[in-house]
C-alpha cells in the first residue's frame, strides 16, 4: 500500500481523518472549503480503479501544496488504521 495523504492547513487544530467534522467546521468556517478546491483540482473518473483514484487524489494534493501562494496549505500523513473505506 503506497501512503495516504490528506490536505489541510496550517492553522486548522484537527486532525482531518479522526476529527473529520471538527476540522470539516473550522476549514469552513475560516472561508479555506479545502473539500471542494481538492474536489475541482482532481482529475478523476468513476470508471477508474480505486488505487487509480487515490493517486489522482495524491496528485491533485501535490498541485495545490505546488501552487500554495498563500502558504496556508499543507500535505500530512494518514495513518493507514484511520482509514475508512
Amino acid at each position: 500500500m503506497t501512503d495516504l495523504h490528506m490536505l489541510t492547513t496550517v492553522d486548522n487544530p484537527y486532525d482531518p481523518v479522526t476529527q473529520w467534522d471538527e476540522w470539516f467546521t473550522y476549514d469552513a468556517a475560516q472561508g479555506y472549503h479545502t473539500p471542494g478546491l481538492l474536489a475541482r483540482i482532481t482529475i478523476t473518473s468513476d470508471e477508474l480503479s480505486e488505487a487509480d483514484q487515490d493517486i489522482a487524489r495524491e496528485n491533485a494534493i501535490d498541485e495545490i501544496i505546488r501552487e500554495n501562494s498563500l502558504g496556508i496549505f499543507k500535505k500530512v500523513r494518514v495513518n493507514p488504521e484511520n482509514v475508512r473505506r
